[in-house]
């Protein structure tokens, strides 16, 4: 089952964040806790952790993207053969 990478909220005024850069590409294997990209917020970079171990599916925001809180930055798949699927291959 896949599970959703998603824009945490790190602050009560944090409405969005902007993606500075990912630390994994569509295929990669990601375990648990892992720095997967960093997100600027109000002038200040956070380290954004895998939510859970798989194999990244898709990346949905770019980098110099900003997004809402919230919003679906990336998806991880349980392996291989999801991550493929949800890519459409």
């Amino acid at each position: 089952m896949s599970s959703n990478v998603i824009l945490p909220k790190w602050g009560l005024t944090m409405e969005d964040g902007t993606v500075v850069a990912w630390h994994v590409s569509e295929g990669d294997t990601v375990v648990e806790g892992e720095i997967i990209a960093e997100v600027e917020t109000e002038k200040v970079e956070n380290e954004l952790e895998a939510p859970c171990a798989g194999v990244v599916a898709r990346i949905l925001v770019q980098e110099d993207e900003t997004v809402d809180v919230g919003t679906v930055l990336a998806i991880i798949a349980s392996d291989e053969a999801e991550a493929a699927e949800l890519r459409g291959a």
